[in-house]
């Protein structure tokens, strides 16, 4: 046992402590939330209103993280998880909670941030009831496996939290079932032909990570691997063996991302065999989807994702929408035909190609694309005359950037939706909005069964 020993509010707590331990609520990750003589102690897989002998497993000055040696008292809500990974993997938060309570934890996790970050008037807003996912299995579209030699053999799957302990996945009931089939296939190839996997430790071998994705709408997966180096020893073999076994797979690329980095994909990609994208339909559009390009991972309620940021911005044939941190298009292009004109932008060049080559498949001629970001793109274009009367903002977790908070209230459109996936950042950034803007209801919607994570649709009006 660890003998690291912490003395804090009087409290002395090691590494292996065992203590009764009642979970008062979920946090935001959906860990359970109890305190041990006032110190709040974290514990996964841990449910609002059990009683557990928790285990400590880190010790920080400020919390504790534990484990679950017992359940002593279990809740009315616990139930059993199809996958066996739910306790040691990321990705499975709630697996083990019942449905209607995911959602009503995903409702909390909003008026939890409001009340963190106050901002203006928001004890009256009208929060509404998560909409729920109509599959809470079988939904992913995504898989994005590390590949490591484990005990051994070539394993792939998700490390456990906060650990780059890889846990090997044979099943996953939230991703979709070719995803799954492709990946323990590939597995078997790339143990069968001794390819190398990357070795963390070493900095050395070949193959890093899976990446697998399948369309709802045609079946088509894409496969790409990501490497340490453009090397890919057994290419020909790989390639033959993949065509051969999964018909499915109609596009295989190769991303380089070399050296021990954070970051999952590198700048570069090579094309190796089959088409260079896969296609996906959502709206009745037909979008072109390459390797690196951002979808939602659950295309059946990105569907109802993008219904609601039309509700909120209730448009009509006079608009011009402005879509912002626009990825490859799905929502300007998906609102495109209720609108004058649509102009987006995005940081990721392939992706912006994406989207206006989605434009010219769609027959879509009033809708244009640029590479920037848009606190930049923004200005430029009123500079160059563009007056618009809609903005749909969609950004990454972090949130709003502050230059384009400013340029939105200094341009004030009058129709406006915030779609987030980040309910702090959400929070916060409403702080700042909320001195020109009014909110006039969030709707959160369930993308991710299963998951502590949560989107919403923010309708906001000018305030009088």
């Amino acid at each position: 046992m660890t003998q690291t020993k912490q003395h804090e509010q009087d409290v002395e707590v090691w590494v292996g402590k065992r203590f009764p331990l009642t979970i008062r609520r979920l946090g935001v990750n959906g860990h359970g939330i109890g305190y041990y003589k006032h110190k709040v102690c974290f514990v996964p897989g841990a449910l609002p209103n059990e009683v557990v002998v928790a285990e400590v497993t880190r010790v920080l000055p400020r919390y504790l993280e534990a484990k679950i040696h017992r359940i002593r008292k279990k809740s009315r809500y616990r139930v059993t998880p199809q996958d066996d990974y739910a306790d040691i993997a990321g990705g499975f938060e709630l697996e083990n909670l019942a449905y209607q309570q995911q959602l009503k934890f995903k409702r909390q996790v909003i008026l939890d941030s409001l009340e963190k970050f106050q901002p203006y008037g928001y004890r009256n807003y009208d929060v509404r009831p998560t909409i729920a996912a109509p599959e809470q299995y079988g939904y992913r579209n995504k898989a994005q496996f590390q590949v490591r030699m484990v005990n051994g053999k070539v394993a792939a799957g998700l490390y456990q939290p906060n650990s780059h302990t890889l846990v090997d996945m044979e099943t996953c009931a939230v991703q979709m079932p070719r995803t799954m089939e492709t990946v323990r296939a590939v597995v078997k190839m790339i143990e069968d032909l001794q390819i190398p996997v990357y070795d963390e430790k070493k900095n050395s071998g070949i193959i890093k990570t899976l990446a697998v994705r399948e369309s709802w709408s045609t079946g088509e997966v894409q496969l790409t691997f990501i490497t340490n180096s453009a090397k890919l020893p057994h290419k020909r073999d790989l390639l033959e063996r993949i065509e051969k076994e999964l018909p499915a797979v109609v596009s295989v690329m190769q991303n380089v991302n070399p050296g021990d980095t954070p970051l999952v994909w590198g700048e570069k990609m090579i094309h190796l065999a089959g088409k260079d994208s896969i296609l996906e339909s959502l709206m009745g559009l037909d979008f072109k989807l390459s390797a690196r390009s951002f979808l939602q991972l659950n295309p059946e309620q990105t569907e109802v994702l993008y219904e609601e940021a039309s509700k909120a911005l209730e448009l009509d044939k006079d608009d011009t929408l402005i879509d912002a941190y626009a990825g490859i298009g799905t929502i300007g292009l998906s609102l495109a035909s209720r609108v004058k004109a649509v102009r987006g932008m995005e940081i990721i060049p392939e992706a912006v190609a994406d989207a206006n080559e989605n434009a010219k498949l769609n027959n879509i001629t009033n809708a244009k694309y640029e590479v920037g970001k848009a606190e930049e793109v923004l200005p430029r274009w009123q500079k160059e005359g563009l007056n618009f009367d809609a903005l749909v903002v969609d950004p990454p977790r972090t949130g709003l950037d502050d230059q384009l908070i400013k340029q939105i209230l200094k341009v004030k459109p009058r129709k406006f939706a915030y779609v987030s996936c980040g309910m702090a950042s959400l929070a916060r950034n409403l702080r700042r909005l909320t001195s020109v803007y009014h909110v006039d209801y969030i709707q959160p919607i369930d993308m991710m069964p299963q998951t502590a994570r949560c989107e919403a649709v923010v309708k906001l009006s000018l305030r009088k």
